[in-house]
């Protein structure tokens, strides 16, 4: 399946194409409403205040409760845009953000309001993507499942075994250990009230896939596919597979992965590797880390150029931002692994 996402965060709805569905899945959307749910903004003082119902609607695709192998497309609509906000910013690009990027990228044609189609209220429909994905792949016996590993140092507990994640959508604060995200909590509120941002990262698991998908080659490396869904994720600034960036304190003795027999099956007795050697799936759990940045649009005085006389000058940003985007982005992550583990299967 192949997805396009279009729209804009203060644009009249957001939305996502998706090609190459199987014909005959029944969409479970109260499946679907619930991952948008994770997702949405609004609920509390850990994220912004913008309320959005988030509520997809299908325009085609589907007929008579089931996909028709035709491209599936939904929108959700926006509801709670305060554009007014971003008037400054149509020459003032804000620092971390994809406005200076953009603004040469599209000529300065592009929507600069909210951040336009390079906002995270983009991760709505891709979410909804990741939603079907989730569907198609659980009827193989796929599972994908995420948690907040950290957020601005405060570190969750560590993942021994894919089971830890199976409650865990279903919480507010998606961790594994309770007090450890009370922790993280007060983290992000207490940036909040110094008008400031942190940053974190998310540990996803995709648990099921059989061995040998993938190729060591480019556009084919199942790690490199993984990536490049990850990437396009906003605020995504480092994925790690495995023991990631720990393999540098390794020796090749603690880093290997011994080979073991498990009944028929061939397995390994850890998995620093991440489920992948040599760019293909070795039947053990996908594991990976991304980690991302802190929200940039944060109330302090932070220094830009204006692109309208190319002077220095100073930005301070207003209107609703999140201070943290972690906890929201778990399902985004998960919706990302989701569709890149459905390139890899060939779906």
């Amino acid at each position: 399946m192949k997805y396009t996402i279009f729209g804009e965060s203060h644009g009249p709805a957001i939305g996502v194409v998706l090609e190459d569905v199987p014909a005959g899945l029944v969409l479970d959307m109260e499946f679907i409403r619930s991952e948008l749910g994770r997702r949405r903004p609004g609920k509390d003082a850990l994220s912004t205040q913008r309320q959005e119902a988030d509520e997809p609607e299908i325009l085609s695709g589907v007929f008579e409760g089931k996909t028709t192998g035709t491209p599936l497309c939904a929108v959700i609509r926006n509801s709670d845009q305060h554009s007014g906000d971003y008037e400054r910013l149509r020459t003032l690009p804000r620092p971390g953000h994809a406005d200076f990027a953009g603004f040469v990228r599209y000529d300065g044609c592009n929507d600069y309001r909210g951040g336009g189609h390079f906002s995270g209220r983009l991760t709505a429909p891709l979410v909804f993507a990741g939603a079907v994905a989730k569907q198609i792949l659980k009827e193989t016996g796929i599972f994908v499942g995420a948690h907040i590993s950290s957020i601005y140092g405060v570190n969750d507990t560590a993942l021994d075994d894919v089971s830890q994640l199976y409650g865990v959508a279903a919480k507010d604060f998606p961790v594994l250990d309770d007090a450890a995200g009370e922790e993280m909590k007060a983290a992000i509120l207490e940036a909040r009230e110094q008008e400031d941002s942190v940053g974190g990262s998310i540990e996803c698991v995709v648990d099921g896939l059989p061995a040998g998908l993938g190729a060591p080659d480019f556009g084919q490396n199942g790690e490199g596919v993984f990536s490049q869904y990850l990437f396009a994720v906003p605020a995504v600034k480092a994925v790690a597979f495995g023991a990631g960036v720990a393999f540098s304190l390794m020796r090749g003795s603690e880093g290997n992965d011994p080979i073991a027999k498990e009944g028929e099956r061939i397995v390994t007795k850890t998995n620093h590797a991440g489920g992948f050697n040599g760019g293909i799936t070795n039947g053990m759990p996908v594991v990976f880390e991304v980690t991302l940045r802190p929200t940039p649009s944060i109330a302090l005085p932070q220094e830009t150029v204006d692109l309208s006389t190319g002077e220095e000058t100073e930005i301070e940003i207003t209107g609703r931002h999140d201070p943290c985007i972690v906890h929201r982005a778990v399902p985004v992550i998960e919706a990302a692994a989701a569709l890149a583990a459905c390139e890899l299967m060939g779906i």
